[in-house]
């Protein structure tokens, strides 16, 4: 009886570990197809910390740099939807060349006190903007983070 009532509370461990872990993990999104840059694909990884910001990880491939553009301009820029504040610019792609492919990636990583709804990303003559230029490069659909 005892091995049994042991056998349970092993399960019932490995249950709560299981959904503490679950819970912890980012919320991945991936970002809509593009007229503008159709090569282009990638991801968002939203994740809530202990202090309740939203952690926000963004990795594309195949971006094309946003000097080859019809108008070319000079950067990305990420931003985000939110209830609290609007559209907030959340920071500049960074971009680098990854293996022998010479395949063009992007990525940024960055924490927001405000919980985003979409994210999207612009190419802009300037990084520092409060508004974002048109047209939306990439975006992602709604976003659901409970």
């Amino acid at each position: 009886m005892n091995t049994n009532l042991n056998k349970i509370g092993k399960s019932a461990l490995l249950s709560l570990i299981l959904v503490f872990l679950l819970a912890g993990c980012a919320k991945k999104i991936t970002f809509l197809n593009s007229s503008i840059v159709p090569a282009a694909e990638g991801t968002v990884a939203i994740s809530q910390d202990k202090n309740q910001n939203y952690k926000i990880d963004l990795t594309l491939k195949r971006l094309a740099e946003p000097s080859r553009l019809t108008p070319p301009k000079k950067v990305y820029v990420v931003w985000i939807e939110t209830n609290q504040s609007g559209t907030q610019n959340i920071g500049q792609l960074s971009t680098t060349t990854k293996g022998l492919s010479s395949m063009l990636s992007s990525s940024l990583s960055t924490v927001s006190p405000h919980r985003p709804l979409r994210v999207f990303i612009t190419a802009e003559d300037d990084a520092e903007g409060n508004y974002p230029d048109m047209p939306v490069v990439l975006t992602t659909g709604p976003i659901n983070i409970k």
